[in-house]
């Protein structure tokens, strides 16, 4: 058996390991992607709620209604906000999962140097 051989095994386990890590890297890049679009239209509706009620807060005819605009704005920003950490979770659990998955098929279980 030659030196070159030998270490056929182990040119292949780094290959894997690269071509996994690869794999676990564009998921991940996948995982982000979609988060961003997620929280960039979050972003866009909390824009429009706020312009909403500039406007009718403005078209308002009394104390009244201007507290009845606010008050509807607020609870929707509230309930927006509970999505928001839902949602956050969510990214996050995906991610972990993802990684988990990955360390569990096959990846080095410590760095052992």
């Amino acid at each position: 058996m030659t030196n070159k051989d030998s270490t056929a095994p182990f040119v292949n386990l780094g290959a894997e390991q690269a071509k996994a890590a690869a794999a676990l890297q564009k998921e991940l890049l996948d995982t982000y992607e979609q988060a961003n679009r997620a929280w960039f239209t979050r972003v866009q509706s909390e824009a429009a709620l706020w312009t909403e009620l500039a406007a009718k807060l403005m078209a308002t005819r009394s104390a009244s209604e201007a507290v009845e605009a606010y008050t509807k704005c607020v609870s929707q920003q509230v309930q927006m906000t509970v999505e928001d950490g839902q949602r956050l979770v969510s990214d996050c659990q995906q991610i972990t999962q993802k990684i988990t998955k990955s360390l569990s098929n096959g990846w080095p279980a410590g760095g052992g140097t």
